[in-house]
């Protein structure tokens, strides 16, 4: 007769409940995090395509814009008059003096567009109000109208956003998103024409930028700095010769 084994055999051992309790949990939270990761992917996708589908939109609305423009031009010297464009909606302003001998008012504007630096620019909507702040500070800096191309090239080279007072860059649409969502501007390209058209959530749009910080542009600036643009310097309104300069600058 064989002696009888106490070593317990495999179908003896009984697993503890508590561990059978943690692997349930285990696996449910596993394939919660796999129906979330799935339900994510999803959701990108179908953004990427509004957004893809918004980009196009723009291109196609800045294009007929151009056309309309180049049309409006042509009918004009057709009939021998002048083509006067429209009034610019929105000024690229650029500080470009320190705050050596500067009185209360102009300081206290600069504080308000937030040019706190040399070299740091900001995007104005043209209005009453802001033409005539602008008239206080002209010595301080330069400014001009902007075209899409200079706005665009500013917000993806330089572009950094105001999350919970820091400074983070525009790398992820995520960023925007969760900031502007509201405002239905989801993506870079939403930024750039909320700027470029001056929409109706502009002010969002340049409160959540971070103003831009500039570089001295390349040549250097002109001898006179501190005189009138039209005179020879660098202050006051450059009108659309502030692409020009941003290009040197960015």
């Amino acid at each position: 007769m064989a002696p009888s084994t106490t070593v317990p055999t495999v179908t003896d051992i009984e697993v503890p409940e508590t561990l059978l309790k943690r692997r349930k949990q285990n696996e449910k939270a596993r394939e919660e995090r796999l129906a979330a990761a799935s339900a994510a992917r999803k959701a990108a996708k179908a953004k990427r395509k509004v957004i893809f589908k918004r980009a196009e939109a723009y291109v196609k609305e800045y294009l007929e814009k151009e056309r309309e423009e180049i049309r409006l031009k042509r009918v004009a010297r057709s009939s021998g008059d002048f083509y006067v464009p429209a009034e610019p909606k929105v000024y690229f302003v650029i500080r470009i003096r320190g705050i050596n001998n500067i009185a209360p008012k102009p300081r206290k504007i600069l504080q308000l567009l937030r040019l706190l630096q040399i070299n740091n620019g900001v995007f104005v909507k043209v209005t009453r109000a802001t033409q005539q702040m602008l008239r206080l500070i002209e010595p301080y800096v330069t400014y001009g109208e902007p075209n899409l191309k200079s706005i665009r090239e500013l917000i993806y080279k330089r572009g950094y956003g105001k999350v919970d007072k820091q400074r983070i860059p525009l790398t992820n649409n995520a960023v925007i998103e969760e900031k502007l969502g509201k405002y239905d501007i989801l993506c870079v390209e939403d930024l750039v024409h909320e700027v470029a058209t001056a929409g109706p959530n502009f002010k969002q749009a340049t409160n959540f930028l971070w103003p831009f910080k500039l570089s001295n542009p390349t040549g250097g600036w002109r001898q006179r700095k501190f005189k009138h643009f039209v005179q020879g310097g660098d202050f006051g309104n450059r009108e659309t010769n502030i692409n020009k300069l941003i290009r040197q600058m960015n």
